[in-house]
């Protein structure tokens, strides 16, 4: 009765707080009350958490977001925070679709692990089996490169090589012949270098493997059977949607809201694919183990082991407490935390910023998807982390029925 109450308070001061600034129709869900036994210090966690991301919300002047929570296979929070559109005040909700931006790695780790589940390819498989126009400007590395090499950004490219191409809007048939102009860095599989162009790769590579285009695989293997009904991976399909959150850019007095742009729908596995937090709830369940039907533990468990260290690029993460190392796998960032394995991937094109996080030990997920970037998008999932520290063994004795030890 006493976390009844407490639930009760905690979402009148929230609401109260924030009425000024948010509009009444965002939805909330928050643990539903399936039975009495739900652990009263998970709960008082999501309340604590949520109170917090609220107030940085409001202060941070985000215009708009959306967040999903998961522990196990139970959704604890699930809401929109303030406005789709700042000048027109139309709220954010579970199903408005925002950009993810290189989130969309991710899917293209998962798909791959999919059709590698199927024996359709190998993460072995040199790329010049299915793009035999693929060409690296030495010839063996051309041979030796694999399809785990672009899921894991070693091919051997420099930093980024031709995202500016990819920006400009050419397509992959007009910038694979390019590769072969580029010094490489070093052998396949060794150096970490992150690139959006070259990730682009997946595309081809996975319709020469099948004879489908790439987003028709994606709604086959993922969106469809996952219920994804608002994920898509085109310009089209985002700007034709009836609730959409449009990207906003700073000025002196706060955002207003910009276009969608074109930029990375030529290259969906790098930065094309498109969703609502409803979607992202689903992909997470899938990402959290609990679709054995798609895809086992067993191949997420390649999907996400760590194939090279990133030290080089680790002021990604000066913002992230007590990460010590960071490794990149298929499609998704490895994190070290405090001994702890964080699979986590950030993303931003056309202002939108999105971020998302599972520990598979414990079985806790989080998406947060936003409209613009601020502090809220860079804080929300490091402080999620750090508050559910202050939790985790009062929400482990609960779930073990060691409730004596808390006495």
């Amino acid at each position: 009765m006493k976390y009844a109450i407490l639930v009760s308070l905690i979402l009148l001061a929230a609401v109260t707080i924030l009425a000024v600034n948010y509009p009444k129709n965002n939805t909330q869900q928050i643990i539903p009350e399936k039975k009495e036994t739900i652990n009263p210090f998970l709960k008082e966690f999501i309340h604590d958490y949520a109170t917090e991301l609220e107030h940085k919300f409001w202060q941070s002047r985000t215009p708009g977001a959306a967040i999903v929570i998961i522990k196990d296979s139970t959704v604890l929070l699930q809401r929109g925070f303030g406005y789709k559109n700042v000048e027109e005040r139309d709220g954010v909700d579970e199903n408005t679709v925002f950009r993810l931006a290189s989130l969309s790695k991710g899917f293209a780790g998962v798909l791959s692990g999919i059709l590698a589940e199927q024996g359709v390819i190998e993460w072995d498989d040199k790329v010049m089996t299915h793009v035999p126009e693929f060409q690296l400007k030495s010839k063996d590395q051309t041979f030796q490169t694999q399809i785990g090499h672009v899921l894991s950004h070693t091919t051997g490219l420099p930093y980024h090589t031709y995202t500016n191409l990819v920006e400009a809007g050419e397509t992959m048939e007009q910038i694979i012949p390019q590769f072969s102009k580029i010094r490489l860095i070093g052998p396949s599989g060794e150096v970490y270098a992150y690139q959006n162009a070259a990730y682009g790769l997946i595309d081809p590579i996975m319709e020469g493997a099948t004879g489908k285009p790439y987003e028709k695989l994606i709604e086959e293997y993922l969106f469809e059977p996952l219920h994804m009904q608002s994920a898509s991976t085109s310009y089209e399909a985002i700007t034709s949607h009836d609730n959409v959150a449009l990207p906003h850019k700073r000025r002196s007095r706060g955002f207003s809201p910009d276009v969608i742009t074109k930029k990375y729908y030529n290259t969906i596995p790098a930065g094309g694919v498109n969703a609502s937090i409803a979607d992202m709830t689903s992909y997470l369940q899938l990402l959290l183990g609990n679709r054995p039907d798609i895809i086992s533990d067993k191949t997420l468990d390649e999907v996400f082991k760590p194939r090279v260290n990133t030290q080089n690029k680790r002021r990604y993460f000066h913002d992230w407490p007590l990460v010590s190392e960071a490794y990149y796998g298929y499609g998704w960032r490895i994190l070290d935390r405090a001994g702890e394995t964080i699979v986590y991937h950030g993303g931003y094109v056309n202002r939108y910023r999105t971020e998302i996080a599972i520990n598979r030990d414990k079985k806790i997920g989080i998406c947060v998807l936003t409209n613009a970037p601020t502090d809220f998008s860079n804080d929300a999932i490091p402080q999620f982390f750090q508050k559910y520290d202050e939790y985790q063994d009062s929400i482990q004795v609960w779930d073990t029925g060691q409730m004596a030890e808390l006495r």
